[in-house]
């Protein structure tokens, strides 16, 4: 299991946990449906590496205190649909953390943050618009409360929970 890929994502408060997975489980494909509502900060990061994640993540969260990122509306991701999420204090920590890991990290995890939460996934581009249609008039601007970080491991499919470190510090992100 050592090799499996790393996933760490920041996590939310439970009211907002709880409404981004019902609309995950509206709109979401049911046979593609294998883990829950979530902002994915790096998606592939080496298994291997867990010691150094896991540590480098609890450091983080215990020098940092919670913050609140907007919700300002979805967007299309052409094969399905997103929340789009404004968050400074979130970019400053996948950036904190990207520069510790930079040397392992996939192209894809060494792009700037571009905060959001997939709710659809994997249908057909007149299946995402007509969503996106919904969606815009359903979701209004909102707020929620980052709370910490998770790291998973990526099991070709479901995530395995490995840890979760909530932030407990008082310095903003």
């Amino acid at each position: 299991m050592a090799g499996l890929p790393l996933v760490v994502t920041a996590t939310v408060d439970m009211d907002t946990q709880e409404y981004w997975d019902r609309l995950r489980r509206t709109w979401f494909p049911p046979d593609r449906l294998k883990v829950g509502a979530h902002i994915t900060l790096f998606h592939a990061l080496p298994g291997d590496h867990l010691d150094s994640v896991g540590a480098d993540c609890a450091v983080l969260a215990s020098e940092t205190s919670r913050f609140t990122l907007a919700v300002t509306g979805v967007r299309s991701l052409g094969s399905g649909v997103a929340l789009v999420l404004d968050s400074p204090e979130l970019v400053s920590v996948h950036s904190g953390l990207r520069s510790r890991w930079l040397r392992w990290l996939t192209p894809q995890d060494r792009q700037p943050l571009m905060p959001h939460v997939t709710v659809q996934n994997k249908v057909g581009a007149a299946t995402a618009a007509a969503t996106l249609a919904t969606l815009r008039q359903e979701i209004t601007p909102s707020t929620a409360r980052v709370t910490g970080l998770a790291v998973w491991r990526y099991l070709g499919g479901p995530w395995e929970p490995i840890s979760r470190h909530e932030f407990s510090g008082t310095v903003p992100a």
